[in-house]
């Protein structure tokens, strides 16, 4: 595998290159191969601000086998754009643009690989980013998708895509009406992503425009080859197993989840993932403030790295938390706050930005109020946090069903403008951890769960050996 050389290339969002970058050291470390991640200038320059120049290439020899390089691609928006912050029109723009100059940039990136001696041998291309399986086609390079959201998502997309748009469309407005699937179980309209059914929200149709021509590049795959498109699944075989057998035929699927940028404690590990953050790390001393608290007590917060979250649902948030009593650490990022958001009351502790699954996996946290995106909801999986699902956007309604199903917590209730209120939260959060056996079978079935996803990604686990499948196609390819 010496020879072989995986370019990675994501998304320019937190979500996204949390599991490109713990994919890219898996590879690394398994294969002794060279691995580059190229994510946008807007990124990587947030992640090294150090750099003389925010298009600089780094290098990272500590990240085993034959290291990682980062050498990022320009999407037009190299000062960074939010898509929240944002009317329809610009992010229709924003769509245009990051096709159109992104595919360019990498394209360029690509070449210049190649004419310093290190061409690419396989081009994992990340969820949206579809353009860079078009330059990789184009060269003749080995590629696969890396879909970093659950197998059920992967389904929801491909089968909505192929033949039941009409159908949902023409129900979205009846949260209760059940869609059919290939492999899946009945969906509520409730349960499916809100590009189905949030209509008037032009920002969001110009974002699923990323999903559906992600989509589209497996179709053009599938017809141009006689093998099924690979593709690598930022989930757990024994999660899904039933979605994973029965819903891709056509489709070379290989769960090697989580990809968690660690999921191994402290140290100088998580001294790292902090240094590459797009996030500066709080410097509150949130996991000292942990230690001091009884096992179990704590209810930990976060909305996730891209929503903004209403004044009004923050006052709920801490009516709700000051009503269940118990101690708890909130991240509110500093683009998110509004006056008052900085300090805790005196039971509890608020911070721009944490170390989530240092956090996760520390025995006081026994509660995790979460929005669902599907990294939090993995960590909190694979280190056995009982959730809360307070669900904003995109994929995070089925997680939550998901999550609800897996019976490692409970999904909130809400109104249509999304907002949790104080009693229901405060509810939810005394349904995982009171002393009764509907929490307590809530709390063995989470640790049941980590069990589980911690020995799929040992020596020998499901995911292991899914990702050793993987390396072996590619080697035969290349």
């Amino acid at each position: 595998m010496a020879r072989q050389h995986f370019l990675v290339v994501a998304y320019p969002g937190q979500g996204h290159i949390n599991p490109a970058r713990a994919l890219a050291a898996r590879l690394a470390r398994a294969t002794g191969a060279h691995v580059t991640l190229s994510v946008a200038v807007s990124a990587h320059r947030r992640m090294f601000p150090s750099l003389a120049a925010p298009d600089e290439e780094v290098h990272d020899a500590d990240a085993g086998g034959g290291g990682i390089s980062y050498v990022p691609y320009s999407d037009g928006y190299d000062e960074g754009f939010r898509l929240f912050a944002s009317d329809g029109e610009a992010a229709w723009r924003h769509s245009e643009t990051f096709g159109r100059v992104g595919r360019e940039a990498f394209a360029g990136v690509v070449d210049r690989l190649a004419a310093r001696g290190r061409p690419a041998t396989c081009v994992v291309y990340a969820f949206l980013m579809w353009w860079a399986a078009d330059v990789a086609r184009e060269r003749g390079i080995p590629r696969v998708l890396y879909w970093i959201q659950p197998a059920t998502m992967l389904a929801v997309y491909y089968h909505y895509l192929h033949g039941l748009e009409e159908l949902v469309t023409e129900h979205a407005g009846e949260p209760e009406f059940t869609v059919d699937m290939p492999g899946l179980p009945p969906m509520a309209i409730r349960d499916l992503p809100s590009f189905f059914t949030d209509l008037a929200d032009t920002r969001l149709a110009a974002a699923f425009h990323g999903v559906r021509t992600t989509i589209e590049q497996l179709d053009i795959d599938r017809r141009s080859s006689s093998k099924p498109p690979m593709v690598l699944v930022n989930t757990v075989e024994e999660l899904e197993l039933d979605v994973l057998a029965a819903s891709f035929p056509d489709l070379d699927i290989l769960p090697i989840g989580p990809a968690a940028t660690s999921l191994d404690g402290g140290g100088a590990a998580a001294a790292a993932r902090a240094s590459h953050d797009l996030y500066r790390h709080d410097e509150k001393g949130y996991m000292e403030w942990l230690a001091a608290k009884p096992a179990g007590s704590v209810v930990y917060v976060s909305l996730g790295s891209m929503s903004v979250v209403s004044r009004r649902q923050k006052e709920e948030l801490r009516r709700g938390l000051a009503a269940t009593a118990r101690p708890y650490l909130w991240v509110v990022r500093s683009d998110d706050r509004d006056d008052g958001d900085g300090d805790g009351d005196g039971g509890g502790m608020v911070v721009e930005w944490c170390d989530q699954v240092r956090v996760l996996s520390h025995g006081a946290v026994g509660c995790f109020v979460t929005h669902c995106g599907w990294n939090s909801t993995l960590e909190a999986v694979a280190c056995g946090a009982p959730m809360v699902a307070v669900p904003q956007w995109s994929d995070q309604d089925t997680n939550a069903r998901l999550v609800a199903g897996w019976g490692v917590g409970v999904r909130a209730a809400t109104g249509a403008d999304r907002v949790v209120e104080a009693g229901e939260l405060a509810r939810c959060v005394e349904t995982v951890m009171a002393d009764t056996e509907a929490a307590a079978a809530v709390r063995r079935s989470s640790a049941a769960w980590k069990a589980k996803v911690r020995e799929a990604v040992a020596e020998g686990g499901s995911s292991d050996r899914n990702l050793k499948a993987f390396l072996d196609r590619i080697a035969n390819v290349a």
